[in-house]
């Protein structure tokens, strides 16, 4: 609700004096935008004493769209999201191997920034906002070994700051590299343990700390943007919970690195 919130507070406030079209394609672009995207996957846990570590790795594809307003005093307000799916293979070296299991991500983000022009042929454009990334993940079924597994939801909130900048590259193109540093705020995780059969309760574990970055490389030129990016989050240890039967248990210190191409249109 705040990032909903947050976003049309911004457009209810940029768009009075949005432009239909940049003079400068060096200036960010008002408008709509919708795209897709394909990426390589990898999501890993360390090894520790009585888990031999794991991973789910593979290849997705996904959707993007954003909204763009923009004012006369160079000021702009962003709404973007995605949506990507994989189906993924999971490698442990205490419970073997899964195939195919489904990957879900869903991303919303709400940012603002201002356009700056220190130097004729290039711009800078600072941001910050606010962020929130779900996945899901279902490792029902049983492994290689006959491990029993689950399903697993994740939810982070964090806050973008990142800075854009934009290169004049010929005529009709412009060079868009960005770097962004994703501030953690936040992070739960619910292990649906009770699909195992096994008699543990269903749990949510809370994540207090870890860090992320993102990079893109886009090239411009009119309504078409395209290039390489990367994505990455380190996530410490969460606080431990009972699961029942006299256990306990905790969502590991985990990585995940994912990188891919994306082409967009705006309009």
């Amino acid at each position: 609700m705040l990032i909903l919130a947050s976003a049309a507070a911004l457009v209810t406030v940029a768009a009075p004096a949005q432009e239909t079209t940049p003079s400068n394609p060096l200036l960010t672009r008002p408008g709509w935008e919708i795209g897709g995207q394909i990426s390589h996957y990898r999501y890993e846990e360390p090894a520790f004493p009585g888990f031999g570590g794991m991973n789910l790795k593979g290849e997705r594809g996904g959707i993007v769209g954003a909204y763009t307003a923009t004012r006369a005093d160079r000021v702009y307000g962003r709404i973007d999201g995605r949506v990507s799916y994989g189906l993924l293979k999971y490698t442990s070296g205490t419970t073997g191997t899964l195939d195919d299991v489904p990957d879900w991500i869903g991303e919303v983000r709400v940012v603002v920034g201002r356009d700056y022009l220190p130097g004729g042929n290039y711009s800078l454009s600072p941001y910050i906002g606010l962020g929130y990334r779900y996945l899901y993940n279902d490792l029902r079924g049983y492994s290689s070994t006959g491990a029993a597994g689950y399903q697993r939801y994740s939810q982070y909130v964090y806050v973008p700051v990142g800075l854009t900048a934009r290169f004049r590259a010929g005529e009709r193109w412009t060079l868009a590299p960005t770097v962004e540093y994703d501030v953690f705020l936040n992070g739960r995780q619910r292990s649906q343990l009770s699909d195992t059969g096994l008699g543990y309760n269903d749990v949510t574990n809370d994540q207090d700390h870890g860090y992320g970055y993102r990079a893109y490389l886009m090239l411009e030129n009119g309504r078409w943007a395209f290039g390489p990016w990367l994505s990455y989050w380190k996530i410490k240890d969460s606080n431990v919970v009972p699961i029942g039967l006299g256990r306990q248990a905790l969502e590991p210190e985990n990585w995940t690195r994912e990188y891919g191409v994306e082409l967009r249109y705006r309009f």
